[in-house]
């Protein structure tokens, strides 16, 4: 009986809908927003209480820097603005240091690709040594003329061609990263010049003749400095203007 009770169709019950007389406060609730609501009630009420615990345990004597130095604005802590303010001594101090510093990594950069260019040129160059077979009749030459023919560079051993393909990626990753801090340099040292004090101006067009790089005196030596700043690439003329001096180079 059970199962027929089941499957006679039933009447639909519908939920009531609002009272005509409470139709202002909108849709009827159900129990499913009731229980919405409760859970945010009481998670809201969670976080008050872990508040109160908090200010009621808190030091009174406690200090942070932040309590001075940052402000609510919308209720979102802001850092004020402002800061330390450097004078114009400093800020040229700072950016020697910063120059001298990116000069020393340039410069062990080039001595880094320099010794892996060496090395890797003795790896590539090829062996001096020869190997002679010795055959005593026609078909033993035979027999050995297919291993004579492939060279020893030819079947290098796996280990040590993944050595040598490493070296090499170092070797264009060391070039790029030099190239890169050279360029830095140059940089670094043409803004330091421009907040120098002295009056400064664009050149036009028409005067763009030569090539100008700015350079700071921090290298003991003007040569090695000068070669950093070298480009193959450049045939013209090119005037090297360095603190209480200015000296040409031809390239």
């Amino acid at each position: 009986m059970s199962s027929l009770r089941n499957a006679v169709k039933r009447k639909t019950h519908k939920e009531r809908a609002q009272p005509s007389y409470r139709a202002k406060y909108g849709i009827l609730e159900k129990h499913k927003d009731y229980v919405l609501r409760a859970k945010d009630f009481h998670k809201k009420e969670k976080e008050i209480k872990i508040l109160q615990e908090k200010a009621s345990f808190r030091n009174p004597d406690e200090f942070y820097f932040k309590m001075i130095n940052s402000q609510t604005v919308n209720g979102i802590h802001r850092q004020k603005n402002g800061g330390k303010i450097y004078t114009q001594e400093e800020i040229m101090l700072m950016k020697t240091q910063d120059l001298r510093y990116v000069l020393n990594k340039a410069q062990a950069e080039k001595k880094k690709v320099e010794r892996l260019q060496s090395v890797l040129h003795q790896t590539a160059l090829p062996p001096a040594n020869t190997h002679v077979y010795f055959a005593e009749d026609s078909a033993e030459v035979k027999e050995i003329a297919p291993v004579a023919a492939v060279k020893p560079s030819q079947v290098l051993p796996q280990r040590i061609r993944k050595k040598q393909e490493s070296g090499y990626r170092e070797l264009a990753e060391r070039r790029e990263r030099a190239e890169k801090l050279k360029n830095m340099t140059v940089t670094m040292s043409l803004k330091k010049q421009i907040m120098g004090k002295g009056r400064k101006r664009k050149l036009k067009d028409s005067e763009v003749d030569v090539k100008t790089v700015v350079v700071d005196n921090l290298a003991a030596d003007e040569k090695e400095f000068t070669e950093l700043l070298e480009e193959p690439s450049l045939t013209h003329h090119h005037k090297y203007c360095t603190v209480g001096r200015v000296y040409d180079k031809q390239l």
